[in-house]
């Protein structure tokens, strides 16, 4: 006689068009519509009290809390590099470099009424003094749903895992 064995439940795939979806997806166009244009005051509303923008140098780790990060900002950090791309002279702001980046592949990866988890894939392209780098990284967002509406709708994380993270990466002068 055998046992019966029970496979583990596996949820079932959410289209990108389902309508919780789809809102956290505007939301990501539109941070990467912000990001580029350096709007980072504008960038920075997007995210809630409690928000956290990471970019990790392991590409494996979830324990950014524990794990050395080149960005880990909360509230209060991403105010202050927002402060020091947007006021006064840091060599940083005033010289940076123009982006235009791509954001696809969306698959989400979870979905409720308050909450979607999304991941993505940006391909950014910075110019500066004459010269084009390329930035690939897949991007995770945890985006809480406003109960009115998309134009409420926040990011509670964004992650940015660098396809190279784990090289010598250069000074951005912008916000991936």
């Amino acid at each position: 006689m055998t046992e019966a064995t029970t496979a583990p439940a596996v949820a079932e795939p959410v289209s990108t068009t389902d309508a919780r979806a789809a809102r956290a997806i505007d939301l990501v166009w539109r941070e990467a519509e912000l990001l580029d244009r350096a709007d980072y005051l504008g960038w920075n509303e997007l995210f809630t009290g409690d928000g956290l923008y990471v970019v990790p140098i392991d590409p494996d780790t979830d324990d950014f809390e524990n794990t050395l990060n080149m960005v880990y900002d909360d509230a209060r950090m991403r105010e202050l590099r927002v402060g020091r791309m947007t006021e006064g002279y840091a060599i940083a702001a005033v010289d940076a470099a123009r982006t235009v980046r791509t954001v696809s592949r969306f698959v989400p990866e979870s979905v409720s009424d308050t909450e979607v988890v999304l991941r993505s894939a940006q391909v950014l392209i910075a110019y500066k003094r004459r010269r084009h780098d390329i930035w690939a990284a897949d991007l995770t967002h945890r985006v809480r749903l406003a109960a009115d509406g998309a134009v409420g709708d926040r990011i509670v994380r964004k992650v940015v895992r660098l396809v190279d993270s784990e090289d010598a990466v250069p000074a951005a002068g912008f916000l991936l």
